[in-house]
């Protein structure tokens, strides 16, 4: 296994983060077995876990915490905010109340002290910046947290997090989490290049495209269900494998010729897509997210890999650098275009705003 420096903390985390969002409901309800796969991570070597409160509605962080009891101090514990976590309105978003009180209750189902990177899952635009940067400076005064980061953050977001700690004295995200793939690479064109500005890290999420890339999804199989569609509670999760999409119907073909590509160097689909990701130098690890062991042990090999330059340029042949298949898989873009309200004025706003 591999480690690198958390962006400029100094903290030695592995190239590999295994991300905890398939255990409980959403994927695996057996917490015995979870577990189970959680020690062989970190007897492989990998040494940074990645859940958040909204996975299987805090169960994955339960889970967690019982699977570290006793080796905590071995690991590199990251949790997220600002997801639902009820119906209620106040069980959301990154204001100071709600911060602080989802601080409390994941540290409660963690069962641990402190958390080493807390982050804010997604932007809230209904909180100013600076009132999320002061909630979380206070908990890492408080040694609640270690650190703070952001998850799915767009260039200019993640810019104006970094201006308003600077100006304001507040504790600054010291990573960001976008997501990352072969499929995927519209964040090369400015996410990471702005965390390798700010010396932010970067964990990836969906390395794997969300199983696109896990061999099973080619042209001759394209009928195959997939385990997420059935488990989680989000309605995009099932637009993500309509293949009457061309932006879907493209990730397949190219998820196609990839395997070939893999073939060609003597890889798995899964190794070369792992090993691309932790290729870029401005990515620090990859999150894996398996829901068995023999979902792990496919990935753990790829730690190890260095993909030769034909390899890379073979690839940018079937997926040029910046691009996104589909563009839904943006991350951070979707909602906000998604939402006629974020870029149509209301009838009358601006006589009403004159008149004020």
């Amino acid at each position: 296994m591999r480690y690198r420096t958390l962006g400029g903390t100094g903290v030695q985390v592995s190239s590999l983060c295994l991300g905890a969002m398939m255990f409980g409901r959403w994927g695996n309800p057996d917490h015995d077995d979870a577990i189970g796969v959680i020690h062989a991570a970190l007897d492989a070597g990998i040494n940074i876990i990645d859940t958040a409160d909204v996975y299987s509605g805090g169960e994955s962080e339960r889970i967690v915490g019982k699977a570290i009891a006793g080796r905590r101090d071995d690991v590199v514990l990251a949790t997220k905010v600002s997801s639902p976590m009820g119906p209620g309105p106040g069980e959301r978003g990154a204001s100071r109340r709600w911060i602080v009180r989802a601080c409390e209750q994941s540290l409660r189902r963690l069962g641990t002290d402190h958390i080493d990177l807390y982050q804010v899952h997604r932007p809230d635009p209904t909180t100013d910046l600076d009132e999320t940067l002061g909630a979380l400076s206070d908990l890492v005064h408080a040694g609640k947290i270690r650190y703070a980061g952001s998850s799915t953050f767009s260039p200019s977001t993640i810019v104006g997090a970094q201006w308003t700690a600077e100006r304001r004295g507040r504790e600054r995200f010291v990573c960001e989490q976008p997501p990352y793939s072969l499929l995927a690479r519209g964040v090369e064109a400015d996410v990471l290049p702005t965390c390798e500005t700010y010396r932010m890290g970067a964990l990836v999420w969906s390395p794997l495209a969300g199983g696109w890339l896990s061999g099973r999804w080619r042209r001759d199989a394209a009928d195959l269900p997939s385990h997420r569609t059935r488990t989680m509670p989000f309605p995009t999760t099932l637009s993500h494998y309509d293949l009457s999409i061309p932006g879907n119907q493209a990730k397949l073909d190219a998820a196609t010729e990839l395997a070939a590509v893999a073939a060609d160097a003597g890889l798995t689909l899964i190794q070369l897509a792992l090993a691309f990701v932790t290729t870029h130098p401005a990515v620090t690890a990859a999150i894996i997210g398996p829901r068995t062991a023999e979902h792990l042990h496919s990935q753990l090999s790829a730690a190890d890999i260095d993909l030769e330059p034909a390899v890379l340029d073979r690839i940018d042949a079937v997926v040029a650098p910046g691009t996104d298949l589909n563009p839904e898989d943006t991350g951070y873009g979707a909602d906000v275009l998604a939402d006629p309200r974020r870029r149509r004025r209301a009838a009358g706003e601006e006589r009403s705003t004159r008149t004020t």
